[in-house]
């Protein structure tokens, strides 16, 4: 069974790309999921009613004139990037580059970050799921490799993922950002006993920098004290997922 709720389904992507580059993000509203997954649920490996699933995902492609159905992946927390000309039903990957207009590139997330890049042109674009494992095991420098180009003919987006007030993590996550940059020490503040408050939109961004990336955008979410607004996994353990989706168009 769903409902429909009719609310702002989605956030469009601000930043000075190419005007050929479409770019949003979702909110968790406006769609037809019932709780715990309301309402607009667009993951369907999280136990919701894959009918509701379904339509949501045919009414953000609607509500967005996406020009195509999105390239969704199997995300495992990995560092494996394709690009859209592999792409198969349940691939497992948790970045996605594309070249060719209309293709539509996707993550999910409810907490983890999830990254657009496009270069200074509009000639290619990529979606990235960088939740900490993946940020730390260097998924956005895999896809950057793939994209070669110079870094500083790249544009990225962070978009909603948990704030650096409310992303706690043990020391052995600060341990593991702190063995491949010692810059990361700034990320991360003591909370209580051992363990840290890590701002992972801060992680991304050193990771970015240190590949040359300097025009960086969005980053000012979080998706466990907007929860009215977000999906947050930490905040509600059995949730929905967000999309955020990036593609090329006709001009």
């Amino acid at each position: 069974m769903c409902h429909a709720v009719m609310a702002e389904s989605f956030i469009e992507v601000n930043w000075p790309a190419p005007k050929n580059i479409r770019a949003i993000t979702t909110t968790r509203n406006g769609g037809q999921s019932l709780a715990p997954f309301d309402s607009l649920n667009l993951g369907d490996h999280v136990g919701d009613n894959p009918d509701c699933v379904a339509a949501n995902r045919q009414r953000l492609i609607e509500a967005a004139l996406m020009p195509a159905e999105p390239l969704w992946l199997k995300q495992t927390h990995s560092t494996a990037v394709i690009h859209s000309s592999q792409w198969q039903q349940n691939i497992e990957a948790d970045a996605i580059i594309s070249n060719s207009i209309n293709q539509v590139c996707a993550v999910m997330t409810a907490d983890c970050l999830p990254l657009l890049i496009t270069d200074k042109s509009g000639s290619q674009v990529a979606a990235i799921h960088a939740g900490w494992r993946g940020l730390q095991a260097g998924i956005i420098e895999n896809t950057l490799a793939r994209f070669g180009v110079a870094g500083s003919e790249i544009l990225a987006w962070m978009g909603p993922a948990i704030g650096p007030k409310a992303f706690e993590v043990g020391p052995e996550v600060k341990a593991a950002f702190l063995a491949i940059d010692p810059a990361a020490e700034s990320a991360f503040i003591a909370s209580h006993s051992d363990r840290y408050l890590a701002d992972i939109y801060m992680l991304a961004r050193q990771r970015l920098s240190a590949q040359g990336v300097t025009a960086i955008y969005g980053g000012d979410f979080c998706t466990y004290s907007e929860n009215e607004r977000f999906f947050s996994y930490r905040h509600e353990g059995v949730t929905g997922r967000m999309a955020t989706l990036i593609w090329i168009e006709a001009e």
